[in-house]
């Protein structure tokens, strides 16, 4: 058993129609600490957004109680939680349970990184933000632990990211696991069950256990420049303190790229990116249970992701605004929010 010194905190939002994408995401953050003594070092915050503003429930497939029963039954089932009881009956996990009580309040990943960064970085030394759609390595707190007690002393601030699969173009390749990178990027709208490091693969908790496993010593590294996306971003406290995060402009995504932006205009690449190089984080974003029991999208192929979320003309103007937004922090613009949005759309 590993006895952390550190502090660590992972948070994550659940949006209602993410209910059977959850339970593997979570299993992964259990496995992660069945191996550490002190598991209540580390904080585990999960957000259930019930809001209803932008996607609305198919009532003819199911209901946000019976939802919420899913996922009263996931905590109970992975993590010995009894909410409705609202104690930790036999839990021995740091377990902090937050939702939205009334349906009609909009509340996005933008909305949710930023308040976890304003609330965890005076609780905790490191910050990690969890994703339904990831699976993180049961390696995941020990290298944190022992990074952050490496450079704390010489590098307080710091950004951190674990290796990832085959992406876009070489940009990435910084990032890329040394067992994808020289694999071809495959991509298309379809789950690919064949490709194992494509970006269409869902890879399984066993799968990445099986390619982590083989690791005998950490190859750990400093990015040439900033580059990252928000699954699983690892952030020191002291960042967030010094005034980095994400600007209320950027209002419901792309809030990775606006905390980038500001950690340049911030730092001009003076903090640290350390990129765990051989230890993968799966990001299976285009998983077909991600967008579950969402009203006009159940005559669209599961898989299509992109199709289901640009079935709605809500979603394409503000990915479009917001990304204007992200871009032009430092730029005299117009800032674009929630009513321009309804107003175009």
């Amino acid at each position: 058993m590993i006895k952390l010194q550190n502090k660590i905190a992972i948070g994550c939002l659940i949006q209602w129609y993410e209910i059977d994408l959850i339970p593997q995401y979570l299993k992964s953050v259990k496995q992660a600490l069945d191996n550490i003594e002190n598991k209540k070092n580390v904080t585990i915050e999960l957000y259930f957004n019930r809001s209803q503003t932008l996607e609305k429930i198919d009532e003819s497939q199911t209901n946000l109680s019976e939802i919420h029963e899913k996922y009263d039954k996931l905590l109970l089932d992975i993590f010995d939680y009894d909410e409705e009881m609202s104690s930790y009956i036999g839990c021995e996990f740091n377990l902090v349970l937050k939702s939205n009580d009334y349906s009609n309040v909009t509340y996005t990943i933008a909305d949710y990184r930023r308040d976890f960064n304003d609330e965890y970085c005076e609780k905790v030394d490191v910050l990690m933000w969890g994703e339904t759609d990831s699976l993180i390595p049961r390696q995941t707190f020990e290298i944190l632990d022992n990074l952050h007690s490496q450079v704390k002393n010489d590098t307080p601030k710091y950004i951190s990211f674990f290796s990832t699969c085959k992406m876009w173009d070489e940009s990435w390749k910084e990032l890329e696991h040394p067992d994808f990178t020289d694999k071809p990027f495959i991509d298309s709208d379809k789950e690919d069950k064949e490709h194992w490091w494509s970006l269409r693969y869902n890879m399984t908790i066993d799968e990445m256990n099986k390619i982590n496993d083989k690791v005998e010593e950490l190859d750990v590294r400093v990015a040439n420049q900033y580059k990252f996306n928000g699954c699983g971003l690892v952030i020191s406290s002291d960042v967030v303190k010094s005034g980095v995060n994400i600007p209320r402009s950027v209002f419901f995504v792309h809030e990775d790229t606006a905390f980038l932006n500001s950690m340049i205009k911030y730092f001009s690449g003076a903090i640290p990116q350390y990129i765990i190089k051989n230890v993968l984080l799966v990001h299976n974003r285009k998983h077909p249970l991600k967008r579950n029991y969402v009203l006009g999208e159940q005559n669209i192929d599961k898989a299509n992701i992109g199709g289901k979320r640009l079935s709605h003309k809500w979603y394409e103007v503000a990915n479009k605004m917001c990304e204007h937004n992200a871009y032009n922090l430092f730029n005299q613009s117009k800032v674009y929010t929630w009513k321009d949005v309804f107003n175009e759309s």
